[in-house]
């Protein structure tokens, strides 16, 4: 297993928009092997003292925070997935995009320990 991980700050008039553009993002994704994707809108995304979601990727006022993450079988799924992606223009990211990519945090990860998958 292999996990891809996003913060995304969406609009929140961008709401229906956004789960739009992502469950067709979710259909690509499976064609190309990914086993599961959540998206996950904003419900209790509290202010910390020092740093939070929101001010890592400078969420505006009328913003929410989506959570998201991708399980991959291996991280080698997921190498030929970004190269498939780069060359397959059903994969370019369109000027009506319902947030600002530019503040959109990603990460892969190794997962260390799992509960609740065989």
């Amino acid at each position: 297993m292999y996990v891809a991980g996003f913060i995304i700050p969406v609009p929140a008039e961008n709401r229906v928009r956004y789960q739009g553009w992502a469950e067709k993002s979710a259909s690509l994704m499976k064609e190309l092997g990914c086993l599961e994707v959540v998206e996950a809108w904003e419900d209790n995304v509290p202010d910390g003292q020092q740093t939070d979601f929101r001010r890592a990727v400078a969420a505006q006022p009328d913003e929410k925070i989506v959570f998201s993450w991708q399980i991959w079988p291996d991280k080698a799924t997921v190498g030929a997935a970004e190269a498939t992606m780069r060359d397959d223009p059903r994969f370019d990211v369109p000027d009506n995009i319902p947030f600002d990519r530019k503040r959109l945090i990603f990460g892969s990860f190794d997962p260390l320990f799992t509960m609740g998958r065989d």
